[in-house]
């Protein structure tokens, strides 16, 4: 049985950055994925590309747009983007209003950097948006604190930093 490949894209947000300790500023350097896959023995086909690195605060449409171009054009049907948290809803709903039918769409991210090590939650969304990518039907989904959920019923609580259902 060939190993389905999984596509992950890289936009910034907290799980990529890095922190200055003279400064005491977080900044972007490179993508922490690489990394994250090899200490967690990672065995599955993925193909990594960074679309850019930026705080999803300063995410701009032109940003959106570059995404759904990469998720339409990608060969692969199970997709993960590493996404800021403050605006991980509006990009799933942005890529929701779009024809990718056959694609399975997680965003995940991390209210901590990963570069904080132990007390990072990046390394634990990432592995449950792996596991969700490969199981769940066609769709866009946001995956964070061990839950996946459908991108049109899900909010960031700012006050506990989960993300949370919303009730209908």
């Amino acid at each position: 049985m060939k190993k389905e490949t999984i596509q992950l894209f890289v936009t910034g947000g907290t799980f990529d950055k890095d922190y200055n300790f003279i400064t005491g500023e977080l900044y972007f350097q490179d993508t922490h994925l690489k990394e994250m896959f090899e200490r967690g023995r990672c065995t599955l086909s993925l193909d990594i590309k960074t679309l850019m690195m930026v705080d999803s605060l300063e995410m701009t449409e032109a940003d959106r747009e570059i995404i759904i171009h990469n998720c339409r054009k990608s060969p692969h049907e199970n997709i993960i983007i590493t996404h800021g948290t403050d605006r991980m809803v509006a990009t799933a709903k942005a890529l929701a209003s779009q024809d990718l039918q056959d694609k399975t769409i997680v965003l995940t991210g991390a209210m901590i950097p990963y570069a904080f090590g132990t007390s990072s939650d990046g390394f634990f969304n990432l592995g449950a948006a792996l596991a969700f990518a490969q199981s769940l039907s066609p769709g866009v989904y946001i995956s964070m604190n061990g839950r996946c959920f459908d991108w049109d019923r899900v909010q960031k609580n700012r006050d506990t930093g989960y993300f949370e259902a919303i009730d209908e």
